[in-house]
């Protein structure tokens, strides 16, 4: 279906690289980490490559009536998740949104005695952004402190599932004890093995050229079940998809103050972690058209959705929903909830409240 206006897009994107991590495998709180240039100028990156899909007036997909020279508060928000990993998460939507709108010699002012001042460093926008905490919001880290996910974890690890799978991984972890300096080579802890090896791949020269080939590639398929695992559930709103859950809520009350005339909203940023990017592709089916985005998105990977209006005679609102995993790689449509095309808003936003709403059986959320 070809639909040529673009309305307003909301991105969830991840935080870039930065420095070694670790996490409790059955608390998920978080050690102190920090920001890489590396992973500055990924989101850098990523903002750059959305201001030339969305604010360049000769793409097909500009934002109708947005402003794209200088930043207009009231058009574009900024999301941003302060829990564990808080700092990054920061650090990467300021660097994404000096790629989206850079320095501009018209951000500038007059004063009464006929000076003109230009913003700092060639006119640098500064783009308001919304910290979101824990302890006050949980739309962006609901996983943490929550007893009913807590036991969804356990119940995982107890699974025969789980138990099989860690059987197939004793000969990589007894080929990995020697790469990972003490830390525990269990399949519980697979996610902090895999995140420490990545890392020292790609930041410590001596460990890169020590590891033997495949072991990174082994360690990435036992973190994506691992991360899998803990962060899906076979119920669209089951606890183990509360990230998602979360998540769906912002994308709905969003969409609809897009789509709602009498809002000036057309852009939404929410930068955030890995884990809402495994939940809501489950929860929407993306996660059983695309079996090869289960498991955890790689730094600065993007989820975009785009609100369409339709081509005469059908002048319905649409979502175009893209995923980019990474760098490297480019952005795809992937298709929700069995469609095989752009699903109609009215549509989504009626199957979306279903995995937003806890399940009977929870009794923390």
């Amino acid at each position: 279906m070809l639909l040529s206006k673009v309305l307003g897009v909301i991105v969830i994107a991840r935080n870039g690289d930065r420095s070694s991590y670790y996490q409790d495998p059955y608390s998920y709180a978080g050690s102190s980490t920090e920001t890489t240039a590396l992973g500055e100028a990924e989101s850098f990156q990523l903002g750059s490559l959305l201001r030339s899909t969305y604010l360049d007036s000769s793409s097909p997909s500009f934002i109708n009536g947005i402003r794209s020279d200088l930043v207009d508060n009231n058009e574009v928000k900024a999301r941003v998740k302060t829990g564990v990993e808080g700092s990054v998460v920061f650090d990467s939507s300021i660097a994404l949104l000096q790629g989206l709108f850079p320095p501009n010699k018209n951000n500038k002012i007059q004063l009464a005695n006929d000076t003109t001042v230009v913003a700092p460093l060639g006119g640098y926008q500064y783009v308001p952004v919304e910290t979101v905490e824990p302890g006050n919001d949980r739309s962006l880290e609901s996983w943490t402190d929550c007893p009913a996910f807590a036991r969804h974890t356990r119940e995982f690890y107890g699974s025969q599932e789980f138990k099989d799978k860690a059987k197939d991984a004793q000969s990589f972890f007894k080929a990995a004890k020697d790469f990972v300096f003490g830390r525990p080579t269990t399949l519980e802890n697979a996610w902090n093995i895999f995140d420490f090896m990545n890392t020292q791949l790609v930041h410590n020269k001596t460990y890169a050229h020590r590891l033997p080939p495949t072991l990174i590639e082994q360690a990435r398929h036992f973190a994506n079940f691992h991360e899998d695992g803990v962060f899906s559930d076979k119920h669209i709103n089951g606890v183990g998809n509360i990230a998602g859950r979360t998540l769906l809520h912002t994308i709905i009350t969003s969409l609809e103050r897009i789509a709602f005339n009498g809002d000036p909203l057309q852009f939404l940023l929410v930068q955030t972690t890995y884990q809402p990017f495994i939940s809501f592709f489950h929860q929407t089916g993306i996660a059983d058209e695309h079996p090869e985005y289960k498991g955890i998105p790689n730094f600065s990977s993007a989820i975009v959705i785009e609100l369409r209006r339709g081509n005469p005679p059908d002048l319905r609102d649409f979502l175009r929903i893209k995923f980019k995993n990474g760098t490297f790689d480019h952005f795809r449509d992937v298709h929700v909830f069995g469609h095989h095309s752009d699903i109609p808003l009215t549509e989504f936003i009626y199957r979306a409240e279903v995995g937003i709403r806890p399940r009977s059986s929870e009794h923390h959320y």
